[in-house]
């Protein structure tokens, strides 16, 4: 009931195709771990905050496409995932904007 509360809360705040807090965690982990090798964070970050910022940046992808138009809902796991990078490299971004780390 409390995962299906969450799962529910996640998409409605991110607009990302619906899957469990497992496949949230292993795409987190990928996605995140494949953004800071793109971005060159790769040694500052361990696999915790491999998966924060894959987390984070599914949400934050998903929710910047669903802002231009786009429709997540039906994505699956596929789209989740590269969604989920792409929003973690914005996120990175970000990131090393405001610490000003190059």
């Amino acid at each position: 009931m409390i995962t299906q509360y969450a799962d529910t809360a996640l998409l409605a705040a991110a607009g990302v195709a619906k899957v469990g807090w497992i496949a949230w965690i292993v795409i987190g982990g990928l996605a995140g771990w494949i953004a800071s090798k793109f971005m060159g964070t790769d040694k500052d970050q361990g696999i915790f905050l491999n998966i924060v910022v894959g987390i984070v940046g599914g949400v934050l992808g998903g929710f910047l496409l669903k802002l231009v138009g786009v429709n997540v809902e039906g994505g699956g796991y596929w789209f989740t995932f590269f969604t989920a990078i792409a929003g973690a490299c914005i996120l990175l971004f970000i990131v090393k904007l405001v610490t000003g780390r190059k």
